[in-house]
């Protein structure tokens, strides 16, 4: 057995005895199979039954109807796509220009690590979510500009965090005896800085999703988001919160769902981290 496929078992055994990381994958990957599985149940929450306005959970509706009467239940694991899909693909985009901005930073140094440094110290110094609400009030509302703006607006973090690393990892032997030997600069950042920056990318990998699942919630919420006919965690809080005296439910179950999913997502990472991090030190 090789020693890639030895690490990666070893890696996943000590992974499924963190008893809290499992309980946090269970979790999501129920949410996210109720929610990609709806597309396929016999659940409709477009069309309206205004004669079943504010009805309360039953078997025909287990989460009751909202104010237009459609079926709630369907209408959170369709908004449950739409957050999960925002939260992963924004923090993909948030992440890979991170690590590239911090890996040429803590690698080459100088005025490359000047520039790029100065550039996230510019985009940090305004307040983030004042930097999306404008963004977001410039562009045409919808699912691909919330995508864009989460993940364009959101790397400064996982730059400073990675150049950290990167300005470490630059500083041991097997890295400067790979410039010795005449190997390229981008080889030596794919092969050799990369790896020890994995466990800091992996937990802000999974933060970031938290974090991007958050803002789009909060624009949603503030109207500056998701928008009809399509629904998301956050805009079904904006819609509910008109109705939280005659039916709290339909406020509580996605800020429920927000609240959960954020906190195994943080789990997840937690747990990775610490899976990772034994593994390089072995």
């Amino acid at each position: 057995m090789s020693t890639t496929v030895r690490a990666r078992d070893g890696v996943l055994s000590r992974l499924l005895h963190r008893r809290g990381t499992v309980v946090a994958l269970v979790v999501l990957a129920v949410v996210a199979l109720a929610c990609v599985l709806a597309l396929w149940l016999p659940l409709d929450g477009s069309t309206s039954h205004m004669d079943q306005r504010w009805a309360g959970p039953s078997a025909a509706h287990p989460l009751g109807t909202d104010d237009l009467g459609r079926d709630y239940l369907a209408r959170v694991l369709a908004g449950g796509r739409i957050s999960l899909f925002v939260g992963l693909t924004a923090a993909v985009a948030s992440t890979v220009i991170g690590i590239v901005v911090g890996l040429a930073a803590g690698y080459f140094g100088g005025w490359v690590d000047e520039l790029l440094m100065r550039l996230v110290d510019l985009l940090s110094a305004v307040p983030w979510m004042l930097l999306v609400i404008v963004a977001s009030v410039f562009l045409q509302p919808g699912l691909g500009t919330i995508i864009l703006i989460i993940g364009v607006l959101s790397w400064m973090p996982t730059a400073r965090l990675v150049r950290a690393e990167a300005l470490s990892a630059r500083e041991r032997t097997y890295v400067g005896y790979a410039g010795y030997i005449g190997e390229n600069s981008v080889r030596i950042i794919v092969r050799h800085v990369l790896p020890a920056v994995v466990p800091t990318i992996i937990v802000v990998a999974t933060a970031t999703v938290s974090g991007a699942m958050m803002t789009e919630s909060a624009l949603s919420f503030l109207g500056l988001g998701i928008q009809a006919p399509l629904a998301s965690w956050g805009s079904l809080l904006n819609t509910a919160q008109g109705s939280l005296a005659k039916a709290p439910l339909l406020a509580i179950v996605p800020g429920l769902l927000i609240a959960v999913t954020v906190f195994c997502v943080n789990v997840v990472g937690n747990g990775l981290r610490a899976v990772v991090t034994r593994e390089g030190e072995r």
